[in-house]
């Protein structure tokens, strides 16, 4: 492959890759002689957008994605074109409606990563923001665990997170951050319809820099002897609370 080409492998991101962004599509990969539903549906989409289809043997597939689980598929596509953040600058400065934004700081876990961007994409969310170094980045794993919802949002990359999340608060964002040791639990909180969510790492939560940019912490209650829970699924209790708030009060996010 060439240096800026990429790929992505499973049936729902191939698919959601093909209806989001076809024109990024190089070619498929299908492994000889399958039949699923699923692949001939990819293959029909991919028709509808002119991408060549080129069967395989499933040995190559297995060596492309590293024995990783492809489901008989593979795309070649160019690299992930991260969202500059200065585009989301701007496009915060026009809208004043109601919109949220998820901040992930230092996570290092591709299958976390991609079940928070499944899950993000499902409860509305537009923009992810992620530190340059020290985080996990937009690869073919992450792609297959957020089901393909990687090619709904927009992923931004920043040198310096605490910074970008100073700004965003002068653009009227309120910002959370969930921390276990908060006395004050998620459902204490009435939330702001312009809201930043901070989420932390696996091992270590919210670094201290960026823990201080929150305007307020809060924590998830646990009834039982675990001390936690792990950050995708803690992360989804949270998404999910805010949500169930904005519902009750008839308040819609706005897509950009």
């Amino acid at each position: 492959m060439a240096n800026n080409d990429a790929i992505i492998f499973g049936v729902n991101p191939v698919l959601e890759k093909l209806k989001a962004a076809a024109k990024d599509v190089f070619e498929l990969l299908i492994a000889d002689g399958a039949e699923r539903t699923s692949l001939r549906q990819i293959a029909l989409e991919a028709k509808r957008h002119g991408v060549n289809l080129v069967p395989v043997n499933r040995g190559m597939l297995d060596r492309l994605t590293g024995g990783q689980r492809h489901q008989g598929v593979v795309a070649r596509i160019a690299a992930y074109d991260y969202f500059p953040f200065g585009e989301l600058l701007q496009q915060a400065a026009k809208s004043s409606g109601s919109s949220w934004i998820l901040v992930l700081d230092g996570l290092t876990d591709p299958r976390n990563f991609g079940a928070l961007l499944r899950t993000a994409e499902a409860v509305g969310v537009n923009h992810v923001i992620i530190p340059k170094d020290r985080s996990v980045e937009v690869t073919p794993v992450v792609v297959k665990a957020s089901a393909g919802a990687v090619h709904h949002l927009n992923i931004t990359k920043v040198t310096n997170l605490r910074r970008a999340i100073s700004e965003l608060k002068q653009h009227n964002y309120w910002v959370v951050g969930l921390d276990s040791q908060s006395r004050e639990s998620i459902y204490d909180k009435i939330y702001s319809d312009r809201l930043v969510v901070v989420l932390g790492s696996e091992g270590h939560g919210i670094r201290p820099i960026n823990l201080r940019e929150c305007d307020f912490v809060v924590s998830i209650p646990m009834m039982g002897k675990v001390g936690s829970l792990n950050v995708a699924v803690a992360g989804a209790v949270f998404l999910y609370e805010i949500l169930r708030q904005r519902k009750s009060n008839g308040v819609d996010l706005i897509r950009t």
